[in-house]
Order: structure tokens, then C-alpha cells, then sequence
């Protein structure tokens, strides 16, 4: 099994195969969906997709996931064109990578695996880091056995646990304790972001969610003429960024969030908590998402999910479908109708890198807090503002 520490080889483009398996819960087009992402994510890690293979299994071998018949088949391409690495789309439990591992003789990871190593990579921030760190030692500390078998021999002496400890048990015992200092240093930051949240508690908030790579950032940067890192790839930032705006004399703050993903693993939604604090707490959601993407409707089902879990689901929410320019217009008709027969939401339709229909948005978000800050602050309206100018 890889530690998740490992970087992936520099030198080089690692080859992968991806491994995916569909049954009447999980039909095969939605899996083949699936293994899509799982194609952008593991490009995103830095590795180049070789292969993907499939297998309809009604029920999971809990040895292997797979039949044997399709692992050997999978390990004679592996053996044949020197594969570095196979990502499976489901998550392995700590048996199952130990036995694939000796099949394949190869690095083996699963989707929550390969998110981890995206999240270690691109997390900036003390928080972020911190919550990364986190979420890769809760994931590891079930799967340490196996990784000491050139180390099974028994130790013990003077200022050890005592005659009969093995090195594993050394190594989780060093885990479980960074895991304890790493809550606490959590819990440190979340009572300094608290007071930051706090002071800035009169203030009308917006907070940009959407699923990863539904085009947040860009908004971002359209909207507030900031610099906020923009990159079209899976997980570009993770770090939450807050910058005010004032339209019309009237303030508010607007965030940016770490994008959400389906499957996103279970430890990461705990960790992060904090960090999307800033969504949970906001007034107003603006849910971006990618109107090109063939599975868009998927995404947003995954989000108002997420932000469910998070207890953000009865915000003011507006959905802001991004990235038009890349459809028709008779396309892009065709969603408007579809859209406004099926839902009874607010929406608008953009275009945030070519800044197509911006002032909709602008009209419909400063509707939205303006209404807000008459019902909180009756008087600053009736003042027009003034009060409250930058």
C-alpha cells in the first residue's frame, strides 16, 4: 500500500489504470460518469490515464472487490505495460488494498485516496493544511497493518511500552498521538476564526458554493476584482477567502469555498467543517454550477446534499448557472425552459470567465441583500446607507 505522504514521481507522468464496478444500485452509465471524475482527478494528482477497466459484481467480493478472474486480468496489463498505479473508484476497506496489493505488486489506491493526495498537495493555509494532515492519519491508522512486515519481530527494553510491542503498535501509537495534537491545534483556529466571524457578524454575508470546478473562483475574481486562484482542474483552492463589496453604498462580504465532489470521503466532510463554517453561517448562497457538464443535475443533487450534512440547506440560496458560453444558444434556451418548468428557484444563467450576463446577477444579489439588510437594520435603510459606507 502507498502512504499518502508519497508524491507522486516528479520525473515523470506516472501511468494509472482506473478500476470501477457497477451493479443494479450503480447502473453502468452512471459509473462510467464516475470513472470520468475519477479520470480528472487522478490527472489532477499528476498521473496520466492508461486504461480503465469495469466489472458488473452484484455483490463485492470483501477480499478483493473484484473476481479473481478480472484481478489477473488487470495485473497482465499492469505486468505488460509497467502501470505505476491503480485507482479504484471505490473505497477499499484496509483488507481489501492488502490483498489487491499482493495481486498487482503495485501501488494501490481508492477514490478517497487519491482525493487526500490532491488535498495535501494544494492545501495553503495553516487551517487547510492542518485539516488535511488530519484526514490523511484517520484514513492511514486502519491501514498501518501490512506496512510492517519486514518489521513483524517483537522489541521491548528499558523506556518502551514493555517486552512484546511491535513496531506497528509504536507507529500507531505516534498517530493517534499527532491526532490528538492536530484536533487541538484545529480547535485553536476555529475559536480565532470564530472572533474573526464574530466581528464581522453585522455585515449581509454571500458565500459561493457549487461542486469542484463549477467556475466559484472565477466568479470570485469577477465579482469582487480579486485574486483568487483559478485554475480549471479539480480542487483548484481549498482555502476559504473572504473580500467585501460595496454596491450602491451598501456593504456585504462574499466568500469563496472549498468545492464539494460526490463520494467526497466521509473524514474530510468532519474536518472541514470548520472551513465551510463560513457557508453554514452566511445569509445568502450563490450555488455555481458548471451548466456544460453533461451531469450537472447529478452535481447539484451532491452539493444540496453536502450542505445538508453541513445544516446550511435553509439558506437564501440563488443558483448561478456558470460556463453558458459553451453551450448554443438554442441549448441554452432549451435548459432555461427545462429549468424554470421543474424548479421554483431563483436562478440566473452567466458566463463568469467571458462575462456574459454578469448584471443580472449583480441586480438579483443586490435585491437579495438589500431586502436582508432591511429587515436586520430597519433604520440604516431608511438612511440610505449611509451609515454603513465604506
Amino acid at each position: 500500500m502507498v502512504h499518502l505522504d508519497e508524491k507522486l514521481d516528479k520525473t515523470g507522468i506516472e501511468k494509472a489504470v482506473l478500476v470501477g464496478v457497477w451493479n443494479r444500485k450503480n447502473p453502468e452509465e452512471k459509473v462510467r460518469d464516475y470513472l470520468d471524475e475519477l479520470t480528472l482527478l487522478t490527472e489532477t494528482a499528476g498521473a496520466q490515464t492508461m486504461k480503465i477497466f469495469m466489472q458488473k459484481v452484484e455483490k463485492l467480493n470483501s477480499a478483493t472487490l473484484l473476481g479473481s478472474g478480472k484481478l489477473e486480468e488487470i495485473k497482465a496489463y499492469v505486468d505488460e505495460e509497467k502501470i505505476d498505479l491503480v485507482v479504484f473508484d471505490e473505497d477499499l476497506s484496509p483488507s481489501q488494498v492488502r490483498n489487491i496489493d499482493k495481486i498487482l505488486n503495485v501501488k494501490v489506491l481508492d477514490r478517497s485516496g487519491i482525493i487526500l493526495h490532491i488535498f495535501s498537495e494544494r492545501a495553503r493555509t495553516a487551517q487547510a493544511r492542518a485539516q488535511v494532515d488530519l484526514a490523511q492519519l484517520q484514513y492511514m491508522l486502519p491501514r498501518l497493518t501490512g506496512l510492517w512486515t519486514h518489521l513483524s519481530k517483537q522489541k521491548g527494553g528499558i523506556g518502551l511500552k514493555g517486552a512484546g510491542e511491535k513496531e506497528i503498535e509504536t507507529d500507531r501509537r505516534i498517530i493517534r498521538d499527532k491526532i490528538s495534537l492536530l484536533k487541538k491545534q484545529l480547535e485553536k483556529i476555529d475559536k480565532q476564526n470564530a472572533t474573526r466571524r464574530k466581528d464581522r457578524a453585522e455585515m449581509i454575508r454571500v458565500s459561493l458554493v457549487g461542486y469542484t470546478n463549477a467556475g466559484k473562483s472565477t466568479l470570485m475574481n469577477t465579482l469582487a476584482k480579486s485574486d483568487v486562484f483559478a485554475e480549471d482542474k479539480l480542487f483548484a483552492t481549498l482555502d476559504t477567502t473572504v473580500r467585501k463589496l460595496v454596491w450602491e453604498n451598501i456593504p456585504f462580504l462574499i466568500s469563496d469555498t472549498v468545492g464539494f465532489i460526490r463520494k467526497l470521503p466521509h473524514g474530510l466532510i468532519e474536518c472541514f467543517k470548520s472551513t465551510l463554517d463560513e457557508a453554514r453561517e452566511s445569509d445568502i448562497l450563490l450555488h455555481v454550477v458548471d451548466l456544460s457538464h453533461p451531469g450537472f443535475q447529478d452535481q447539484i443533487r451532491t452539493v444540496n446534499e453536502t450542505l445538508s450534512e453541513l445544516g446550511a440547506n435553509q439558506k437564501s440560496t440563488l443558483v448561478v448557472f456558470n460556463k453558458i458560453d459553451r453551450l448554443s444558444p438554442e441549448e441554452l434556451a432549451e435548459m432555461k425552459e427545462s429549468y424554470m418548468k421543474k424548479e421554483n428557484m431563483p436562478a440566473v444563467f452567466v458566463s463568469a470567465a467571458n462575462r456574459l450576463n454578469l448584471e443580472e446577477l449583480r441586480e438579483h444579489l443586490l435585491e437579495e441583500v438589500k431586502q436582508m439588510y432591511s429587515v436586520r437594520y430597519p433604520f440604516a435603510a431608511h438612511q440610505g446607507w449611509s451609515q454603513y459606507k465604506e
